[in-house]
């Protein structure tokens, strides 16, 4: 692959050094692979900063269907996951908190649609919206613990019981308190 001008998205050298271990699914020098992983991590985050289609993505990046590909597998390797709760008990922890929240806050937003959103998209009477709502649990120091997504007109109180089985998972059954508007 050449050299090319780096997109202000792509991963800094500290970033990289964190991720790495996460998303090598595969040995670096496995026989099939073609491109850098960095260079595919690259597309992801150019992809997802950007807001750009799949068939956008820059010629110097490597090509979309490998990307998406490569996206997929460490989706359903969990490696996101694993790196944002790693990356929550680092941040916990140089905060002076134990690595476990205690207590959470809860709220949801709702978020207009496109037309392709299709059946996934209901009407929010009080907010004037056709959209989908993002129901979000973080801790006191507003970092993810669960997310959950539900047509617009689902009522905000119906997802609590879900949201709070999710965020329990998550934290190992520590969280005691939760503050919800």
């Amino acid at each position: 692959m050449s050299t090319r001008s780096p997109y202000p998205t792509d991963v800094s050298d500290e970033e990289w050094a964190f991720v790495t271990p996460y998303l090598k699914l595969l040995p670096e020098d496995a026989g099939q692979r073609k491109y850098p992983l960095r260079e595919v991590f690259n597309g992801v985050r150019y992809l997802v900063k950007s807001g750009a289609h799949w068939r956008l993505l820059p010629h110097d990046l490597p090509p979309w269907p490998l990307v998406c590909q490569q996206l997929r597998r460490w989706m359903d390797a969990g490696c996101f996951e694993a790196i944002v709760h790693d990356l929550r008990i680092l941040l916990r922890r140089a905060a002076d908190r134990p690595a476990p929240p205690t207590a959470v806050i809860l709220d949801a937003r709702t978020i207009q649609s496109t037309p392709e959103s299709g059946a996934r998209a209901g009407y929010d009477g009080h907010k004037r919206r056709k959209g989908s709502k993002v129901h979000a649990a973080v801790d006191t120091l507003g970092h993810l613990l669960a997310l959950l997504v539900t047509p617009a007109n689902e009522q905000e109180r119906a997802q609590v019981e879900e949201l709070a089985s999710a965020v329990q998972a998550v934290t190992g059954e520590q969280v005691e308190l939760a503050y919800v508007d």
